[in-house]
């Protein structure tokens, strides 16, 4: 029984001064008239029935998460009492959905990324479902074929062996690597055993419980003894999560357990993480200017302009970043863009 994990629990720091803790970029319409969310639930819907997707949140965000997706049920939602990364994130997951499917197969992807070639992302996530089921103490990652020598994403380095599995190719994960610099991104993209690490698997819920008793010995009992609960569920889950491993699933797991492998993708994939992710996928007018609003732009040239509610006229600039929230307007010039978190901490010292 394949069910997805849809994790929507992020903050969206680099998508200031839009994104912001009480509305992260997940909920927002940054690449079309639906919200990052929406979009992730709306490319599953053919594969997995909507009763059997997940949202894994805080639960400051519940809310949203209803007003995104109204018929979605509520034990649907499943509830961090705070952000402690994705290990236990994704066993929290696994206890919970294995209460309600027994032997279920876990999708986990995050809610905010970008795939363009829909049918491509499915056809690959069978055939991993199709492996975990042969393979049943295997977890499955996805990697995405590099086009260039980014430094915003972690990386997999897989092994030489590989095997054909139906229309897809497997290999065994060699190991996880952090962002790299510049240089080291080159050499990876020339290497040619190296995939983006794109933050999506596939695995048995009994095996990520199985490998987090291993790994996360404590994560693992405090979340056993939550599961258990039948009458004081939430209570006993904000008691105990603070209590959890704060680690990734990559660290706490991936990077020491056996039966790792990667199935390379290249179905237009972005994480759209940063300003300069979603600069490449949007829509430009004649002279290369990105605008979203009431804009108006005479003689400008490279530009990207959001507005809010206030018409915007731009006249003679080229290569500025401005965005208008109902807060805080932002102007700088594009190539500060990266520097977005840095920028932010100003405001924090006002």
């Amino acid at each position: 029984m394949l069910c997805a994990v849809i994790m929507a629990g992020g903050k969206g720091t680099r998508f200031w001064p839009l994104s912001t803790e009480d509305k992260p970029k997940q909920f927002l319409k940054l690449l079309g008239d639906q919200t990052m969310l929406q979009m992730t639930v709306k490319r599953l819907l053919p594969l997995i029935p909507l009763e059997r997707i997940f949202i894994v949140t805080g639960k400051q965000y519940i809310a949203l998460v209803r007003k995104e997706l109204p018929e979605l049920k509520e034990e649907n939602i499943i509830v961090e009492p705070m952000g402690r990364n994705t290990a236990p994130c994704v066993a929290l997951s696994a206890f919970y959905i294995n209460n309600i499917y027994e032997n279920s197969t876990l999708l986990v992807v995050p809610s905010d990324h970008l795939i363009q070639e829909e049918v491509s992302f499915r056809n690959i996530i069978k055939a991993a479902n199709h492996f975990v089921a042969k393979k049943q103490e295997a977890i499955v990652t996805i990697g995405i074929t590099p086009t260039r020598p980014e430094t915003g994403y972690g990386y997999i380095k897989f092994k030489s062996d590989s095997e054909k599995f139906e229309e897809s190719e497997i290999r065994p994960v060699s190991r996880f690597v952090e962002k790299p610099n510049k240089e080291k991104a080159k050499k990876y993209l020339q290497n040619g055993n190296y995939l983006w690490n794109s933050g999506m698997l596939i695995s048995k819920a009994d095996n990520v419980l199985k490998l987090t008793s291993k790994y996360l010995e404590n994560t693992y009992e405090i979340l056993k003894e939550v599961a258990a609960e039948k009458d004081n569920y939430d209570t006993v889950l904000e008691e105990k999560y603070k209590e959890v491993d704060n680690i990734s699933l990559d660290f706490g797991i991936l990077e020491k357990a056996k039966n790792i492998y990667v199935m390379p993708g290249s179905f237009g994939w972005d994480d759209v993480g940063s300003w300069n992710a979603m600069e490449r996928y949007s829509d430009r007018d004649e002279n290369n200017n990105i605008s979203i609003g009431n804009i108006r732009l005479i003689d400008g040239k490279n530009n990207i302009i959001i507005g809010n509610n206030k018409p915007i006229v731009v006249c003679g600039l080229e290569d500025i970043f401005f965005v208008e929230s109902d807060e805080v307007i932002l102007v700088g010039k594009k190539d500060q863009m990266n520097n977005i978190v840095e920028i932010r901490k100003h405001m924090d010292l006002q």
